[in-house]
């Protein structure tokens, strides 16, 4: 399989509903490196790296995201592979 890397930004109701925890406890089911925050616009970012299907399997998640957020959008951007995190975090 091929390893790759997506940038999401999710937008909704997605700030102060546990979004960022249970994006990285998904991390964990899905095999997946780097790293999730809030963005002063209200949106939640995330970088994901991993195998392709993997993170195509993270992103389908963000979707729905935690069980009090409601999603009305999620940006992937397509980046170069780095290989540069270990394990996966809550940045601020």
């Amino acid at each position: 399989m091929a390893e790759a890397r997506a940038r999401v930004v999710i937008s909704g109701n997605v700030q102060g509903v546990f979004f960022r925890s249970e994006t990285q406890r998904a991390s964990e089911d899905y095999d997946i490196s780097g790293w999730v925050k809030n963005k002063k616009n209200g949106t939640v970012e995330a970088v994901f790296e991993g195998e392709e299907d993997d993170i195509n399997a993270m992103i389908e998640w963000c979707w729905e995201g935690s069980p009090y957020s409601k999603v009305k959008n999620v940006e992937v951007s397509w980046e170069d592979y780095t290989g540069e995190f270990i394990g996966f975090e809550i940045t601020y």
